[in-house]
This record gives C-alpha cells, structure tokens and sequence, in this order.
C-alpha cells in the first residue's frame, strides 16, 4: 500500500473519530459553574433517534448531534440553548438505539442517578418498527410501560421538569421516500419493516399494513399525551409538534434512509424547544 493511501486512510479514520465523539456516551458536557436556582443537570432518554444514531459519517451513536442533549457545533440542540441562561447547565443522554417503552423506566433510573432537574422523553417509533405489524406493542401496554417510567421520575426527582416529545411521523418518511430508489434500497435491508418493507408495493394488504402502523403511531402519541397529563404540571407534552413536522428527504442521513442527520436533529430540536416551554 503506498503511503499516499496511508495518509488518506489514517484522514478518514481521524474524521469518523472526530464526526462520532461522544458516540453512546453519558458523561456530563463541561459546564461553567451553577447558580443558585438554575437546573443543573439535563437528562435525555429515548431510542435512536435521540441518541444522534446516523447524524455523523456512519451507522452509530453520535450524541454530539443529539437534538436533545448535544454539545456539538452543527445541531442547536435543546441543551444548547439553554446553555444561553444556565451556563452551569450539564447534560446526559441515556438513550439507547433499539430502546422500546419496556426499557424506558431503566433509562429513568439513570436519569435519578444523575439528579436531573430537566428530562426529555422520545419513545415509541421502536415500539412500531417491528418485523410485522402483529408485534407492535399494544397501545395499552405501551401506556404501562410509559407510565412507569414517568412514576420512576416522580418518585425519584419529583421537582424535575419533564418533557414528552411526540413521536415523528413515520408514515411520512414512507410518502417522501418511496420513489427514491436509494431510500428504498436501504429500507429492503430491514429498516423498520412493519412500516417500509415493500416500499414499492400498492397491494391492498401491504398498504393496510401501513395504515396500521401509522394508526398505531397515533395511538402511542394520545398515551404520550394522557400519561404526560397524568404526571402532572412537572411534566409538559409537545402537543403533536414533532408528529406534526413535515420533514423531507433532506433531514434524514443518506446511509439508511430512517434517522435523521445533523440537520434533521437541528430541526427536531428547534420544534421541541418550541413547545417545551424552557425559554426563558
């Protein structure tokens, strides 16, 4: 191998190192000192979405990019511009990819283990995304899973501001996908198969396995709504914002055609923040 190709491997490596810091980790962000009265720790949880997975040059975590907790430069994540306010503020994501409803209250442990004052929540496109429609989660178990992860938080930082933030539309992701050939490519290779197998297909039972995954989707988002309001005034829900965002092609990474890149999570977390109720 020359050495021209040396170098230009050890570049790429360094880039991947550098684009993927941060990738899965937990650790607090540098932060100034706290002052009295300001929050002092942001917890993330969720699924992959919120884990920044796909935002950098490759399939991984990259929590960086985190809508939520990210402290990197291309994303104005949630936790950033708070940071305009609450220098002292630090911030943890303990989002997992995969993560469905059942492994939220353990994420919620982590999040009372971290004494969060302020928590984000996104669950649920996991809990949908399954090999066949028939293994989605019930709606009512979800809702179980839910609330005990929000009774985890309760009990264990009862003056935390919580946010539940609604899950994105999915079925959109088919409607403006579909007819990209790449997109398609990369869906055929198990990307959420209930919804995305057959992308192509206009028969009768793969459209009403679409349908009732965008049906089941807005169901989880009516429980996200109830068991946000059963919480109580800690803890806010995102009234459809992120459902309701009409995102395109050009949010989500080029590799598997499903997270969202740099971009989509810079969005993702401009709607969120906008219906957090945090500014200021």
């Amino acid at each position: 191998m020359s050495r021209r190709w040396i170098a230009a491997l050890a570049c790429l490596a360094a880039l991947v190192a550098l684009a993927c810091d941060g990738s899965g980790s937990a650790a607090p962000r540098p932060s100034d000192t706290p002052r009295p009265g300001d929050p002092r720790v942001l917890t993330a949880l969720g699924d992959s979405i919120t884990a920044g997975y796909g935002s950098c040059l490759v399939l991984v975590s990259c929590a960086r990019n985190s809508w939520s907790s990210g402290d990197g430069l291309r994303v104005e994540s949630v936790y950033r511009r708070l940071r305009v306010d609450t220098p002292g503020l630090r911030a943890y994501n303990r989002a997992v990819p995969g993560a469905r409803a059942a492994g939220l209250a353990d994420q919620a442990r982590s999040a009372v283990r971290d004494r969060a004052d302020l928590v984000t929540v996104l669950i649920g496109a996991n809990d949908a995304c399954r090999g066949d429609v028939d293994q989605m989660t019930p709606t009512a178990t979800f809702r179980d899973q839910v609330d005990a992860a929000l009774a985890v938080l309760r009990r264990g930082r009862p003056k935390a501001r919580v946010l539940v933030v609604s899950i994105p539309d999915l079925y959109r992701l088919w409607q403006v996908g579909h007819t990209e050939p790449r997109a398609v490519r990369a869906w055929s290779r198990g990307v959420c198969p209930a919804l995305l197998a057959d992308a192509t297909s206009t028969a009768p039972t793969v459209v009403a396995r679409r349908a009732r995954v965008r049906e089941r989707i807005e169901g989880y988002d009516g429980q996200l709504r109830a068991a946000c309001r059963a919480y109580g005034t800690r803890c806010r829900f995102d009234g459809g914002a992120v459902h309701r965002h009409r995102f395109d092609l050009d949010q989500v990474n080029a590799l598997d055609w499903f997270h969202p890149n740099a971009a989509g999570q810079g969005r993702l977390a401009e709607v969120a923040w906008r219906a957090s109720g945090w500014a200021g």
